[in-house]
């Protein structure tokens, strides 16, 4: 049962990409394509990096300051020249979280 549930679990950025791109505000679509989801899943990815928050042994979940992270990703874009607006951004990062939580890799905070 555990390789079930692990394969549950299998993050696919091709699927994320997709999964994104449909859940996108129809003016968004104009402007999103999947190369700019693709762009900001990676500098997603680099800043887990650059702040210790990938290790494939832990289990524990990782704390992300989504405001720093945020943050981040505008101020890559713009060195990068990716023309994303904060609101692109904040399009991408919502599906993207929406994604994770169909897999059951996020789950909402129960207050």
């Amino acid at each position: 049962m555990k390789a079930q549930e692990d394969d549950l679990l299998v993050y696919d950025e091709d699927e994320a990409v997709k999964f994104i791109l449909n859940s996108l505000p129809a003016d968004a679509k104009e402007r999103i394509n999947d190369e700019k989801i693709e762009y900001v899943l990676d500098v997603v990815y680099e800043y887990y990096d650059e702040n210790g928050l990938i290790d494939e042994d832990s289990t524990e979940e990782a704390s992300i300051d989504e405001e720093d992270m945020f943050k981040f990703i505008l101020k890559c874009s713009k060195k990068d020249k990716m023309l994303l607006s904060e609101d692109d951004i904040q399009f991408i990062l919502d599906g993207e979280y929406e994604y994770g939580k169909s897999l059951g890799i996020y789950r909402e905070d129960e207050d």
